[in-house]
């Protein structure tokens, strides 16, 4: 019992059960939030900073150049991740082995920076993404499988960290077997070169697109629906059917045959907009004929609904005739998914009502999705054609020695 006492009176009070004072608990603990590394982990790019200059230009040669070897010049543009915004004060770094396929350093080299061996170097790109890196054409590793390479490691001015893109092989390179161009990651777009022969100099266009393919980048979102490979891939072969044009009545890769030229590849699916296909026919015409052989455009469509390949061919036919086409090819597939023409390696989404696809020399230099056919449009496709014209067009690979 608990008395309690007030003024003379004393009261007895109900036994009352004490409560224990509350247990103070620490703060719950939250780890640390881990800071990806944008591109994961990278062995040996942190070698990039050994060494380099204290200002870096746009165009860079080798020590290898003054070496023996096949004189090469690798040039190119690098853009940001939509692939036609030009990226400039992009550092990039290049390493390579020598003519007998070794990284072999040099007296007086940073010992930290031997195993890239003495043939490296440094480009930033200018104002409009520009750069230019002469040196030889290295040999492959003695006595091995791997082709050659140069390796390449990139630093954006507006990220913490360097990240490694696809190291740069050589299409004419009899160690490049089709499972070792398959196990590419495309990192920045793919780094298969294909070389010209341009006054006794092996040149080679190089694009790279910032973040293509690479873990933890930073995302943009796209306002348009997704249809077609990116920016920066390479376009596959595939084998439409040509209804009108320069090779009717086969079965003719664009790729294959006019892979060397600037060509536009226009894919329309299950929705087409017939008013709208002759106007963008007709300018394709006129742009052709402007352009001469250097530009090739195709005309794909593959509206899956209700296919006979009889009336697909009476049907662009009579298109083709009717606007009097003599350079566009006009084609189709069954469907835009189909596996034995192999068009469903473009990732074309039938739904929209069409894609355009810009190449040049194999390679994807831009895209467009649900383009309607206006006066402005039109200035679209010529600016990108006009943005992407190469110096080197359908010009002889050379000899190698």
């Amino acid at each position: 019992m608990i008395r309690v006492v007030t003024g003379c009176n004393e009261h007895v009070a109900p036994e009352v059960q004490q409560k224990e004072a509350p247990i103070a608990l620490p703060e719950p603990t939250v780890p640390p939030e881990v800071k990806k590394i944008v591109g994961g982990n990278c062995d040996g790019c942190e070698l990039m900073y050994v060494g380099m200059p204290g200002e870096l230009q746009s165009i860079d040669t080798s020590e290898g150049w003054k070496e023996k070897g096949e004189k090469t010049l690798i040039t190119g543009a690098v853009y940001q991740l939509n692939g036609i915004t030009p990226a400039p004060n992009v550092i990039i770094y290049y390493w390579q082995t020598d003519g007998k396929g070794l990284y072999s350093p040099r007296k007086g080299m940073n010992e930290l920076a031997n195993r890239h061996g003495h043939i490296r170097g440094w480009v930033k790109t200018d104002e409009q993404g520009h750069y230019a890196i002469y040196t030889i054409r290295p040999a492959p590793y003695p006595n091995g499988n791997i082709p050659a390479h140069i390796h390449l490691a990139i630093r954006e001015p507006d990220l913490d960290n360097e990240y490694y893109i696809d190291e740069l092989v050589f299409d004419d390179d009899k160690l490049l077997t089709p499972e070792h161009i398959n196990s590419l990651e495309n990192r920045g777009g793919s780094g298969v070169l294909h070389f010209v022969l341009k006054d006794h100099l092996q040149t080679a266009t190089h694009d790279i697109q910032l973040g293509k393919n690479i873990p933890d980048y930073p995302a943009i979102t796209s306002p348009t629906e997704p249809s077609g490979l990116e920016v920066g891939e390479v376009d596959p072969s595939f084998t439409p059917f040509h209804a009108y044009g320069p090779d009717k009545g086969t079965w003719t890769c664009p790729l294959c045959k006019y892979g060397g030229y600037h060509g536009i590849l226009y894919f329309v699916g299950n929705h087409p907009n017939w008013s709208d296909i002759k106007k963008w026919v007709v300018f394709l015409e006129e742009e052709s004929l402007a352009r001469s052989a250097y530009m090739k455009a195709f005309f794909v469509y593959g509206n899956e609904h209700n296919y006979n390949q009889e009336a697909r061919v009476k049907e662009l036919e009579a298109i083709g005739e009717d606007l009097d086409i003599k350079y566009v090819a006009l084609t189709f597939v069954p469907s835009m998914t189909d596996t034995a023409t192999e068009v469903f390696f473009n990732k074309i989404n039938p739904n929209v009502e069409n894609t355009f696809i810009v190449y040049q020399q194999g390679e994807i230099v831009d895209k467009y999705v649900n383009l309607t056919a206006t006066p402005d449009n039109y200035k679209r496709i010529v600016s990108s054609l006009e943005n992407t014209m190469k110096e080197f067009l359908n010009v002889k690979a050379p000899r190698h020695q």
